[in-house]
């Protein structure tokens, strides 16, 4: 008998409808590859702090050498990362995202074949490079998906969760990798979470659409790249070589011409990697800058805390990723509430808050000695992470919200920028500090309160601004 009109029509309906199904799972599915790209980015920051004591036994070096590995990452980071969003914009955020992605799987390949400390510096600054695609283009692709500001805001919390989740995770992981496998196989993990990402952002990632194509600016990229780099350097070796040595003089005065320089080329340029005008709007300004002294502050302590746990300490590398446990485990849980709090309080008085918290964990932290047991360290760490957790959310969003959505690779770009150069300034001045003359706890104690310092002054700008009307 043949089947009627009505009887397909009927089998039509009750066929599940998988074009729909698929439709709604893209977008989660696509803000998940976002968050992978974000996650496997903040897993090389602390998972490789916890291989620092391996990594320089493996491979011989000082503590100068063991920033570089650190800060080779950060500063191609922060270099680059400008140039990243902008070219996001131009050629497309999800081609570029999953180039970025491709890269950083490769890159950290090589991180675990490095034979030499050299090697593993050139690798590193590879992912650097890597991740400077990864976050700006994340955050593109999100600022696309969700146009509904509270939308929005509760998708940055999702993409920050993946932070958020690697930070809590990379300490535990990497000091139980380094106990049983060795410390190379810290990098081996970003490999799955790599193809992983990849496979989300190309099957369900939506490509943004291009902006008129520029010229890349290649003058202030060298610029960028020259400034913060002897910046870095002579921060590193003022503590090796001593603060008054020629040297290193000569080193903070190049980084302060290089740095006129770019900022005079940036002015001047018809197509500028950093649009100086972006900074006309008062809320990306002061955003911008509480980024880069909290970076200075959280990311300079979690260096030192690593080497005062494993050098001061005498802690496995997998005793110290346990102590990192409570302070990262809180970071997830305020990202997840960073947003009701920033909708009852304001976006600028919640980050004011979270700096606050976080500058009261710092002078908390001041009695810390070599003799100190980690119970009477623990609920200050877990403050620090409170306060990261409950800043970089409405920090984020606000930041993104302050620029018309057209150039929200560009301003993504700056906030990471920002926010990595002040971990480039953190690791380079606190390391120096910590492995100078003075001494590791004097060293540590002196770190504690520029951190206090630069938290409460970032609290207090951000409150004096909230009040004034953006442009």
């Amino acid at each position: 008998m043949q089947p009627t009109l009505l009887d397909t029509r009927r089998r039509e309906q009750a066929r599940p409808d998988n074009t729909s199904l698929h439709s709604h799972l893209a977008k989660p599915l696509a803000l998940a590859a976002m968050s992978l790209g974000l996650g496997v980015v903040q897993l090389d920051i602390t998972i490789v702090n916890t291989a620092l004591s391996s990594i320089g036994t493996s491979l011989g070096g000082s503590v100068a050498e063991l920033q570089w590995v650190v800060t080779a990452y950060t500063i191609a980071f922060a270099a680059f990362i400008l140039t990243a969003g902008a070219l996001g914009d131009r050629v497309g955020a999800k081609r570029i995202f999953i180039g970025g992605f491709a890269i950083f799987t490769l890159a950290s390949l090589a991180c675990a074949l490095a034979s030499s400390a050299v090697f593993l510096i050139a690798a590193r600054s590879v992912q650097g490079l890597a991740a400077a695609i990864l976050v700006p283009n994340s955050l593109t692709l999100l600022n696309h998906a969700y146009a509904d500001p509270q939308a929005r805001g509760r998708a940055v919390g999702f993409w920050a969760a993946g932070a958020s989740v690697a930070l809590t995770a990379g300490p535990f992981v990497g000091g139980a990798l380094i106990a049983l496998v060795g410390w190379r196989s810290i990098f081996l993990v970003n490999l799955p979470i790599g193809a992983a990402g990849l496979w989300l952002a190309w099957r369900y990632a939506e490509e943004t659409p291009r902006l008129a194509q520029r010229e890349i600016d290649l003058p202030g990229q060298i610029a960028a790249i020259a400034a913060l780099g002897t910046l870095a350097g002579a921060l590193i070796e003022g503590g090796v070589l001593g603060w008054s040595h020629p040297l290193v003089i000569m080193g903070f005065a190049a980084a302060a011409v290089i740095g006129l320089l770019f900022v005079w080329r940036e002015a001047r340029a018809p197509q500028p990697m950093l649009p100086l005008s972006l900074f006309g709007h008062r809320m990306f300004a002061l955003t911008a800058l509480v980024g880069l002294l909290f970076n200075i502050a959280f990311y300079g302590l979690i260096f030192v805390l690593s080497l005062y746990f494993q050098k001061v300490s005498g802690w496995s590398p997998f005793a110290t990723g346990l102590a990192f446990v409570p302070m990262m485990g809180m970071v997830l849980p305020a990202n997840l509430v960073a947003a009701s709090v920033s909708e009852r309080l304001g976006a600028p008085q919640t980050i004011a808050l979270a700096s606050v918290i976080t500058a009261a964990g710092c002078i908390a932290l001041l009695p810390m000695t070599s003799g100190t047991s980690y119970w009477a360290i623990g609920v200050q760490l877990v403050v620090l992470g409170g306060g990261l957790g409950l800043l970089v959310p409405p920090l984020t969003s606000t930041l993104l919200g302050s620029v018309e959505k057209s150039r929200s690779g560009i301003a993504a770009g700056v906030l990471n920028a920002t926010r990595q150069t002040g971990s480039v300034l953190g690791v380079a001045l606190f390391g120096s500090l910590v492995g100078g003359d003075y001494g590791f706890i004097a060293g540590a104690h002196a770190s504690l309160v520029i951190s206090a310092a630069v938290l409460l002054a970032g609290a207090v700008v951000i409150w004096l601004g909230r009040s004034k009307k953006g442009r």
